[in-house]
């Protein structure tokens, strides 16, 4: 009864968002609602316990709506510069061909900026960039999310991982090889779909070849390097290994070439640039020391005492959501939004009063996501702080018992689902996970690698980042058509990982 009790508010969400189509603001709010009847009356949960909950969830909607503003804003300068424009007429100089356009921007680029930066961002800056190539808005949404999903926990400068470590005590080299091995051959499986997002499977078959090239590179690259100790530089080491392959590939695979006039070179890299200046400023930050250090020095950061259910359920003191104001991954986007807008001025692109169209384009924009993604917010941080969400992981793993292999890359995938983050269910259930193996004598290794790569998978399918997807794509409203679409995938690949992790067991028994 308790499971179900758990269950009941994710329940709510998925059967509002995907049977009745619901906005992820309304069907948030119907969520959250419901989780807090079920912390107080039925899991315990006082008014001191929800107050501690609510302080955290407000750090953590901070954190998250920073990073959506600021790229929705980047989108904007650029847009009105009309840069997004000169992209979509500029690419089919290099490929005509659809399925390799949303292979090199909707995975093998959306991998490479996941990898330097994250949190979000891959999504809110690919999707409206596919949407002025002519992709219909929900495939310009469903790509780059499925496109970068493979490429999250060694990603965003290796913060699941990191966490991962953290929550279990074991260093990178008893964790990194199976966990990049896992996610290397998940990312081989988004490759395709990808592939199927694009143009179905005439697509997939047609673009095969290319398909396991990029993903050999990629997942190769992200393996060689967390195993040699650079896990928090993994993804973005693969995807550029795929973005340098990309280039010939996409001179083989062309498409039937139209007649688009002379390229004006200096007008596409004035219109990359806003994208280039992200990057460059990204790898700055992340990468310099000193950089990092200065700007980390600022933080916004809260420490909460402990807190108890009348059932027993008790979260530790800690602290709330760290956040390093200019280092953030938002603020990096509104200097990156900053520079493009000066460099598009000098350029002559600006009419008169562009500032007041791009800051009030925004705020229009993203308003109703935000106030969606508050609800989510709060229902995953009460959820976790009542007991919620370990009963929901306790049922599911005492309940299959030896089957455990197939079932722990769901729980990863529940996690990052319920709180919009692999970290966070790295957090919450590595510990469990690996307790659970030692029970059952299996490998401990695999099944956190089982953990991690469904978390990374689950992660993109969280209300909050298909909020981030709709709000910058065009789809603002139309969450559940993104979400119908996304579980087909995501859950293709997540049972890809739980075929590995039997197939795993198996071997070690041999």
């Amino acid at each position: 009864m308790n499971f179900l009790l758990a269950f009941t508010p994710i329940a709510i969400i998925l059967i509002l968002m995907v049977g009745f189509r619901w906005g992820a603001s309304r069907a948030g709010a119907a969520g959250y609602l419901s989780a807090l009847v079920v912390a107080v009356f039925a899991f315990g949960s006082g008014a001191q316990l929800l107050a501690v909950a609510h302080g955290k969830a407000l750090l953590l909607i901070l954190d998250v709506l920073m990073i959506i503003w600021a790229a929705f804003l980047l989108f904007r300068v650029a847009d009105e510069a009309g840069a997004i424009k000169i992209i979509g007429a500029a690419l089919p100089h290099l490929t005509a061909d659809r399925g390799m356009q949303a292979l090199i921007i909707g995975w093998v680029f959306a991998s490479f900026l996941q990898g330097v930066g994250g949190f979000g961002v891959p999504v809110a800056v690919i999707a409206p960039i596919m949407v002025g190539l002519g992709f219909a808005p929900l495939s310009a949404v469903v790509i780059p999310s499925v496109g970068h999903s493979w490429a999250v926990t060694f990603g965003s400068l290796g913060s699941s991982f990191n966490a991962m470590m953290a929550a279990t005590g074991l260093d990178y080299t008893a964790l990194a090889g199976e966990s990049a091995i896992f996610l290397g051959i998940a990312g081989l499986g988004v490759g395709f779909l990808v592939a199927h997002a694009a143009g179905g499977m005439q697509s997939v078959r047609r673009l095969a070849i290319p398909v396991l090239i990029l993903g050999v590179f990629m997942g190769a690259g992200q393996y060689f390097a967390a195993t040699a100790g650079l896990w928090n530089i993994g993804a973005f080491l693969g995807s550029l290994a795929g973005l340098l392959v990309a280039w010939p590939l996409a001179r083989r695979y062309r498409g039937k070439q139209e007649n688009n006039g002379k390229l004006d070179a200096r007008q596409v890299g004035i219109a990359l640039s806003g994208y280039a200046v992200l990057i460059a400023i990204t790898l700055g930050i992340q990468l310099i020391p000193s950089v990092r250090s200065t700007l980390g020095q600022v933080r916004l950061h809260l420490d909460f005492g402990a807190v108890s259910t009348s059932l027993g359920f008790t979260t530790p003191a800690e602290g709330g959501r760290d956040i390093p104001l200019f280092r953030h991954a938002g603020m990096i986007l509104l200097y990156a939004s900053a520079a493009s807008y000066f460099i598009y001025k000098k350029a002559g692109w600006y009419s008169d009063g562009a500032v007041m169209t791009i800051v009030g384009g925004t705020v229009q924009k993203v308003m109703s996501s935000s106030v969606g993604i508050a609800s989510m917010v709060a229902m995953a941080v009460v959820m976790q702080h009542a007991g919620m969400t370990e009963t929901l992981a306790n049922g599911l793993a005492e309940g299959v018992g030896s089957a455990f292999p197939a079932v722990s890359p769901w729980i990863g995938a529940l996690g990052a689902f319920m709180t919009g983050s692999n970290t966070n269910s790295n957090v919450v259930f590595a510990a469990l996970q690996m307790r659970t193996a030692e029970l059952l004598g299996l490998s401990v290794a695999l099944i956190l690698a089982a953990q991690t790569s469904g978390g990374a998978l689950g992660s993109v399918i969280a209300p909050t980042k298909i909020v981030v997807g709709a709000s910058t794509g065009g789809m603002a409203g139309r969450e559940g058509e993104i979400m119908r679409k996304m579980l087909a995938y995501t859950g293709l690949l997540i049972g890809l990982m739980s075929v590995l992790a039997i197939i795993g067991v198996a071997l070690r028994r041999i």
